[in-house]
């Protein structure tokens, strides 16, 4: 199995990623993932996995629950990941510190999918040769994967051509993922 790092995922080594990955470079991360004996947990869809690997680095986890002290510290706005993706409305921290995370989530889409994807923005980097792309990384305290944020959800159902991935909503994991995410904000990094 190879795994190598999508241009997508290197948002995480940049200011205000709510999981900026601290003292790992993005080919030391591609190493620990291709040396890691940690199984593949399945994700939302056939084509997403997760790869949980201790966290060895300085990186702060990726949210942190919303308290009556930090409440003054969350901020919202319209956000795109990427040109010609949706802007969507957003809610997070500014000007706090995230705990040190425990885990890194290592968020992996097939091979097949990364090409699906690229198809509908031609103008971004090509696809690596691998059967895993690194799509993203999120700091975690437990090595489980936390829900799938609403909007993110909904970004998905809305299809390729608008930034997501293309599966359909499940109302069930939407009704898990907003009770979450309605105590919880992602943590901006400094």
């Amino acid at each position: 199995m190879r795994i190598a790092m999508t241009e997508f995922a290197l948002r995480n080594w940049e200011d205000g990623a709510s999981t900026r990955v601290l003292g790992l470079s993005p080919d030391d991360l591609v190493a620990a993932c291709n040396a890691s004996d940690n199984d593949l947990v399945d994700g939302y869809a056939p084509f997403c996995k997760h790869l949980f690997l201790k966290n060895a680095s300085q990186t702060r986890a990726a949210f942190a629950k919303i308290t009556a002290e930090n409440l003054p510290f969350l901020r919202s706005g319209y956000i795109a990941r990427r040109d010609g993706e949706l802007a969507v409305l957003e809610r997070w921290f500014e000007g706090i510190v995230a705990p040190q995370a425990k885990w890194l989530d290592v968020i992996l889409y097939s091979h097949e999918q990364l090409l699906k994807e690229a198809a509908e923005f031609p103008e971004e980097q090509p696809v690596p040769d691998c059967d895993w792309g690194i799509v993203s990384i999120i700091g975690v305290l437990e090595p489980i994967e936390p829900p799938m944020p609403p909007i993110t959800q909904m970004r998905n159902a809305l299809g390729r051509d608008q930034g997501g991935s293309g599966v359909s909503l499940d109302h069930d994991a939407y009704a898990k993922a907003a009770a979450f995410w309605d105590q919880h904000a992602p943590v901006r990094s400094q």
